[in-house]
């Protein structure tokens, strides 16, 4: 098998950090994002699965925090990459300020489907979003089933697209069918045992990707190939580290037709470096190399956090090793 070696844990973890970031406003249903970064010979990493996931779901993420780490980024095609404002699923009266965030964005993406709100609720937000940014896009984390899809994407009106309506690619593909709005695939992407399924199933327009559940930048490039969508790269609520692996990967793609959302540093009250404020609705490809990061204390996890986050990763370093999984 081609490729270099997977360094060990102990390698790994002798210039690992636990970041605990405190963010603005509960999003994912956290009010504190905890990840590892790893410094390697090529900079610095990310490995970041949230905490419900396994260690097979997680697995992937350590490779993708690897690669970088060892490999560094993919040659870049590109010097800036637009990104959409995120709007979580505050009340519409706060969605002014929560936009203020991302100036110059041409672009957001609205939360909808939040667990104990309404339909109602989705509307006013959308609203709201639309009469400062007129493009919107909109993120359900397949929250609808299909009535209630089609139901809230009518209610909604025009959008740029429906992220991730519902949770199975046969539901996509019957809402697609339904509705006009276009409809992206994310969840039914990254987590899927066969991610071409959405292709074969005709069930959605774009495909939303991002770095980490995928395993890598250069494994996002590949998939991009193959699943021959329109692409869009986004974040998995990343630190700066994960945000410049995210941009780095939106950078070598050869066409780049949507925004990304890759402006999710907002969403944090501290974070490693100011890797992913956008400039003017923009990112710029940035890369931390060896030595390039200072962690403030403030920002480094309680030590128990920090033990549970070592042995998270020797676990999923257990599944790559029996995976056979090398770099490059």
């Amino acid at each position: 098998m081609t490729g270099q070696r997977l360094p060990t844990p102990e390698e790994l973890l002798e210039h690992a950090v636990v970041l605990s970031l405190p963010m603005r406003t509960r999003f994912r249903g956290i009010t504190t994002r905890e990840v590892m970064i790893v410094e390697g010979p090529a900079g610095w990493g990310e490995f970041g699965p949230f905490v419900e996931y396994d260690d097979e779901e997680s697995a992937a993420w350590l490779a993708a925090g690897i690669e970088a780490a060892y490999l560094g980024p993919p040659p870049a095609r590109r010097d800036r990459i637009g990104v959409n404002a995120t709007v979580p699923a505050v009340p519409a009266s706060e969605v002014a300020d929560i936009l203020a965030r991302f100036p110059g964005a041409r672009t957001a993406k609205v939360k909808v489907a939040e667990p104990g709100q309404t339909l109602d609720d989705d509307v006013a937000r959308v609203a709201a979003t639309r009469e400062l940014i007129g493009r919107v896009r909109v993120d359900a984390n397949g929250k609808w089933d299909v009535a209630q899809a089609i139901t809230a994407l009518r209610a909604i009106g025009d959008l740029e697209y429906a992220e991730q309506p519902c949770a199975t690619v046969e539901e996509l593909a019957a809402v697609r069918r339904a509705v006009d709005v276009p409809i992206a695939a994310d969840e039914s992407i990254r987590k899927a045992t066969d991610p071409m399924r959405v292709v074969a199933a005709e069930a959605a327009d774009i495909a939303v990707l991002k770095v980490a559940p995928l395993g890598g930048m250069r494994a996002v490039l590949t998939l991009a190939e193959e699943i021959g969508l329109p692409v869009v790269i986004s974040s998995a609520l990343d630190s700066a580290v994960g945000i410049a692996a995210g941009v780095a990967a939106a950078a070598a793609l050869p066409e780049l037709p949507f925004a990304c959302g890759l402006g999710t540093g907002s969403l944090f009250t501290g974070d490693v470096a100011d890797g992913g404020t956008p400039d003017d609705g923009h990112l710029r490809p940035r890369w931390f190399g060896p030595g390039d990061l200072d962690v403030p204390s403030t920002l480094c996890a309680a030590e128990d956090r920090r033990r549970w986050w070592h042995e998270r990763l020797r676990r999923a370093h257990a599944v790559l090793t029996a995976r056979g999984h090398r770099l490059g």
